[in-house]
Formats: C-alpha cells, structure tokens, sequence
C-alpha cells in the first residue's frame, strides 16, 4: 500500500497515549474496507449518501467502505500512524476525494464540521462524549456505537454499563442494539 503524507491536525493529546496508539497501528498489512465487526449484520441499514464523521476510526477500514458506498467521509483518529495508512487505503481504493482523515484528540470534543448522516462511533468510549454525538446527527441522522460492555465481560472503565448505550441515546429512535459477551452496540435514528 501505498502512504500519503498530508498534513495532520495534532490536538492536545499525550505522547505518551499517541506513541502507544502508534505502535499498535504499525506494520498493518492487507487492509481491506468493510464495515465495523458488530454491524455486518445490519450494515444494510446504514445509509449511502450524504455526511458521515467516524471517531476513532483506526486504520479507515469502515470510512473507506462508507466512501465507496457514497457517502463523503469525514473521519479522526489520535494516531498519525492510522491516519496515514487510511489515507493510503482511501487512495488504493480510489475514493481519497470522498474521505478527510486528520489526527484528532478527543478531549478536545469533535472536530467541526456539519451536521452528519451517519456519526459511527468504533470500539471507542467517552461518556462526556454521548450529548454531543447525538446533537451532531442531521434530522433522520443514524448514530451508530459498539465498544466493550461489562455485559459478560470484565468490569472496567472502557467498559459500558448495562443499558448505557440505550440510556444515553434515549433521545434517539432505537432500531438495532444488543449486549452480551463483554460487547455492546446501538444504532439508532434521530428524529425529524
């Protein structure tokens, strides 16, 4: 694969976390877009055009494969490493001029940008997060969000609680969810 280098917009986050996010990104081979693990079986509801913006999106897999079903992607990771490589993904697939990747540190809040169709949140967990995630989606937006879960999982603080995800998007029309097995997801629709 092929590496872009495009400028990057580093925020305020540690070293120390960018370095260990770096190492794990690294070396990844054979990358290939496709949606998130814990929406394969409801990919079909997630739209195909229009704004989405993915937090915490790694190496760009799910933003590539939203850009090659249509969508304009809009797409941050705390990872320059990441970022580079979604960019090279993005050029391999030839849909670079659909997606925007920058270097983002979430405690900063979201980046700007508009209201999104699609706001796809990824094995990735801020609860102070949760009212802006729902405040960022357009009218008839979907918010989609899958991270760990103490739901048959070990406990911990990057963990959600049973029922958080439905708690927190209460404002949302629910139309997929699901806990067990230490995981957890949600995809719901903003009303009109």
């Amino acid at each position: 694969m092929a590496l872009l280098r495009r400028e990057l917009t580093l925020g305020a986050v540690s070293d120390e976390d960018r370095v260990r996010w770096d190492k794990r990104h690294a070396g990844a081979e054979n990358l290939e877009p496709g949606p998130p693990a814990l929406f394969v079986s409801t990919q079909e509801l997630f739209p195909t055009e229009g704004q989405a913006l993915e937090i915490a999106c790694g190496r760009g897999e799910t933003a590539v494969w939203l850009a090659l079903r249509g969508m304009e992607v809009r797409a941050v990771d705390i990872s320059p490493v990441a970022i580079d490589l979604a960019w090279g993904l993005a050029a391999d697939n030839g849909v670079d001029r659909r997606c925007h990747f920058d270097v983002w540190d979430l405690d900063d809040g979201l980046p700007p940008g508009p209201p999104a169709d699609l706001l796809l949140c990824h094995m990735f967990r801020e609860v102070a997060l949760y009212p802006a995630l729902v405040d960022r989606l357009a009218p008839g937006g979907i918010l989609a969000v899958a991270g760990l879960s103490t739901v048959g999982g070990e406990p911990g603080s990057f963990r959600a609680a049973r029922g958080e995800l439905r708690e927190a998007f209460r404002r949302l029309d629910v139309m997929v969810e699901g806990e067990g097995n230490g995981l957890a997801h949600f995809l719901g629709r903003k009303p009109n």
